[in-house]
């Protein structure tokens, strides 16, 4: 009888560790991708629709933020180079959103119960992140490059233009940028081609 109890948790266990969130395999396709991530692709509609920011700079800034990992958390720092201390930021998620951005994120669209490691909620944030770009530093919903900018240094500082002489993060910029005109232009022959895959 006991055993049969420690056969059934261990069951339930490889269930449930079977039905966490992975980060995907193919990350430069997004029609592969939305193809392993069906739910993902109404997500980044609503958001395209409510906020007006299109599928590939949402998927572009997540793949730069997170790789499209759930749970992602920046490394944490090391004392002596072995023990783990604090890590840097409180940056969680998909959009790799820090606590205090998340809370007005959550309180200005009235969505106390969205979650950073939920995928709608996350691109939902991107979209409503962008908008405030727009608000906050006039950067246009179409320039990806600046988008990013923003969203990395917060609004005060893309406005002070705090990313000057940070080539590195200029060039994930420059990535970002590459990465939402691509997405964009597989997801535009996606959306020709979806009736034969089905999958949208």
């Amino acid at each position: 009888m006991i055993r049969s109890i420690h056969i059934l948790l261990l069951a339930i266990a490889l269930a449930l560790a079977g039905c966490a969130s992975r980060p995907p395999a193919e990350t430069h396709d997004a029609c592969l991708l939305l193809e392993d991530n069906r739910s993902w692709w109404r997500a980044l509609q609503r958001t395209e629709s409510r906020w007006g920011i299109t599928p590939g700079v949402q998927l572009a800034i997540l793949k730069r933020e997170s790789s499209f990992n759930a749970r992602a958390r920046p490394a944490r720092q090391r004392l002596l180079g072995i023990i783990p201390g604090a890590r840097p930021s409180t940056a969680y998620g998909y959009a790799q959103a820090l606590d205090t951005t998340w809370e007005w994120y959550q309180r200005d669209t009235g969505n106390r119960r969205a979650r950073r490691n939920d995928f709608a909620d996350a691109v939902d944030f991107v979209g409503w992140y962008a908008r405030k770009s727009r608000e906050l530093s006039n950067i246009a919903l179409d320039d990806p490059y600046n988008l990013y900018l923003a969203y990395h240094e917060g609004h005060g500082g893309y406005n002070r233009a705090s990313y000057r002489g940070k080539d590195w993060l200029l060039r994930a910029a420059r990535e970002v940028e590459r990465d939402a005109r691509q997405y964009d232009q597989q997801l535009a022959g996606c959306r020709r081609l979806q009736r034969r895959f089905r999958f949208f």
